[in-house]
């Protein structure tokens, strides 16, 4: 497993909620590939509640969401925006259990719709949420130009 790099630190006005290191009230999360899956963790605090002591369906999807664009990034090769996500909350993720556990892998893609299967592990290493989130994938040189998309190069320095 190797630790992926962020490549956009460094972009003028960068400060996203999920993986900007310096977003005050972000979540910070550092992304690792582990053969063709992405895996991130994150340890939740009350302030991302929903009911108490319960991780808000809303900081979930986020995640799933985020965990996804960094398989279009680093595993694809380009970049995209999210077209749809489709999350099951199997179980409350209960912020007293812990790190969070999460995982994307590709697992198709027509035409410039990737999909990205999605899981969410609590801190006892149970599945609370797993989905797919489908990405509208650019041609590189487009993802370059109006995302800044750096290159999946550039994931692994």
């Amino acid at each position: 497993m190797i630790k992926l790099s962020n490549p956009f630190v460094n972009l003028p006005g960068y400060n996203c909620f999920v993986c900007s290191p310096d977003n005050p009230i972000g979540l910070h999360l550092d992304f690792y590939l582990d053969d063709q899956t992405i895996k991130a963790s994150w340890n939740p605090q009350d302030n991302y509640q929903g009911y108490p002591n319960v991780v808000h369906g809303g900081i979930q999807a986020t995640l799933m969401d985020e965990v996804a664009s960094w398989a279009v990034y680093a595993v694809l090769g380009t970049g995209g925006v999210t077209y749809r996500l489709d999350i099951h909350y199997k179980k409350p993720v209960l912020i007293d259990k812990g790190k969070i556990n999460l995982t994307a892998k590709i697992i198709g893609q027509k035409g410039k719709i990737a999909s990205i299967r999605t899981c969410l592990y609590d801190g006892a290493n149970v599945l609370c949420s797993e989905g797919t989130v489908y990405y509208y994938t650019f041609p590189e040189n487009i993802a370059q130009e109006k995302m800044n998309y750096p290159g999946k190069e550039a994931f692994y320095k």
